[in-house]
């Protein structure tokens, strides 16, 4: 449980609050590439940590992100004209660069030199693995990426996808870091004797309440959750929280699994999820088709939270049937995995009061991940601390996923190498993860 005022301390994150600041430290995820496919498209409205940005690809390919409000008069530059790299305001041609820097100014004297003086807000920003990241922190020279395993690799091998929700950040973060609600959210309907025997999926269907190891790690925190399978031996998943909104999920088989998804806030009551996989990490959420459940996309629009919305949502009930409901066709009525999560998420309301929470201890990991978040934004605003991870991209350098071991099994020690990024396991076996029959 979290005081009123922790609560805010930990959710809200515009401009100069401790946790905007904290998140302003590291890179952040802003757009996928694919949102400015070509040079000189068009601009995309992009809400950012509580920021109102323009988002833009200029004439040599470089994409800059630039504040709303054109510096002369406030005129919105979305309307801009995209060209001869540059963003043109329409109200009085002013031009600005990727970098803000005002490049024209052709209602002023040729002899002025006013131009000079002139700069929009103006964040910088880096392409890798499909997906813009942008710097909005304070530093003249912005620290490294961070070495996220699924978003260095060559775009061939992998899957990025965005959805946003309607909710706080934190909100999504913590359904992502909550490993026990999987046997009952996702799998509530699933009988043992459906299941394959000596598979994750049995073990988890057979003992719905795992039990728990939590560390703190150089980038966050990471838990073990654990089940007895009942012949000496236990089926363990590892997860991570990695700062300051990225989480690593146990969908897969440890040391096979490359994915990393992140939970970035748009404002205090809206947020982007990132997805990044391997297409074999990934293939763990098709269906049968080969299609996403839960992926059906509306059209994307052009206003501040017209970017990557579901079909399914709270004004359509997330399209429940009730009927697959009642017969046990479906434990919530909701079709696909991400649709459940993001239903259960955005019905707790915009900013969810954790002051009226009846925590237990299926939520140590949410317990110690707020800690941490805390300590560290209260560490940076009163002792001026680098945030970890901030200075040392290899620390991300980490992967999730499930994994048997004996009984007797140190769990850091025994999944040490299988939780190393880039590093191969061909002895590995995927079906060891089961699948309804």
């Amino acid at each position: 449980m979290l005081s009123q005022e922790d609560n805010e301390y930990i959710t809200r994150v515009g401009p100069g609050t401790p946790m905007g600041n904290l998140m302003r430290q590291y890179w952040v995820p802003a757009m996928l590439s694919s949102e400015l496919p070509a040079p000189d498209c068009d601009p995309v409205r992009v809400m950012l940590l509580g920021e109102k940005l323009i988002g833009f690809r200029d004439s040599n390919g470089q994409v800059g992100l630039l504040g709303n409000h054109c510096p002369h008069r406030g005129a919105s530059l979305f309307f801009g004209r995209n060209e001869e790299c540059g963003l043109r305001c329409v109200y009085h041609g002013w031009k600005f660069d990727v970098h803000g820097n005002c490049v024209d100014m052709p209602n002023e004297p040729p002899e002025s030199n006013f131009k000079n003086k002139v700069r929009a807000t103006a964040y910088p920003c880096q392409e890798r693995g499909g997906i813009v990241w942008t710097y909005m922190g304070p530093r003249a020279t912005p620290p490294p990426l961070p070495d996220l395993e699924p978003n260095m690799l060559s775009s061939e091998r992998t899957v990025v996808q965005a959805i946003q929700r309607e909710c706080n950040w934190l909100q999504g973060l913590e359904g992502e870091i909550d490993t026990s609600h999987l046997a009952f959210l996702h799998f509530g309907t699933v009988k043992l004797e459906d299941t394959i025997p000596d598979t994750f999926q049995h073990y988890l269907v057979k003992d719905r309440a795992p039990r728990y190891s939590i560390v703190d790690t150089d980038y966050g925190a990471m838990y073990g959750a654990y089940r007895p399978t009942g012949d000496g031996r236990r089926y363990w998943r590892f997860a991570n929280f990695l700062f300051p909104f990225f989480s690593m999920i146990p969908t897969g088989v440890l040391g096979m699994q490359i994915l990393a998804r992140a939970w970035v806030p748009m404002d205090d009551t809206h947020m982007m999820f990132y997805s990044m996989a391997t297409d074999s990490s990934f293939a763990t959420l098709r269906r049968s088709d080969g299609a996403v459940a839960g992926y059906e996309m509306e059209p994307q629009g052009t206003d501040w939270y017209g970017r990557f919305r579901l079909v399914s949502k709270a004004e359509n009930d997330y399209r429940i049937d009730r009927e697959k409901q009642r017969s046990g066709a479906e434990w919530t009525g909701i079709t696909g995995i991400h649709i459940q999560d993001q239903a259960i998420t955005e019905s707790m309301g915009p900013i969810f009061d954790r002051g009226s929470e009846h925590l237990g201890s299926s939520d140590v990991m949410v317990i110690r991940v707020r800690k941490r978040l805390m300590e560290a934004a209260r560490a940076l605003a009163e002792r001026g601390a680098t945030p970890p991870g901030v200075d040392n991209p290899e620390v991300y350098r980490v992967r999730s996923g499930g994994v048997i071991l004996p009984e007797e099994a140190d769990w850091l020690e025994a999944t040490e190498d299988l939780r190393k990024a880039f590093v191969d396991h061909p002895e590995l076996d995927a079906k060891v993860m089961g699948r309804a029959s």
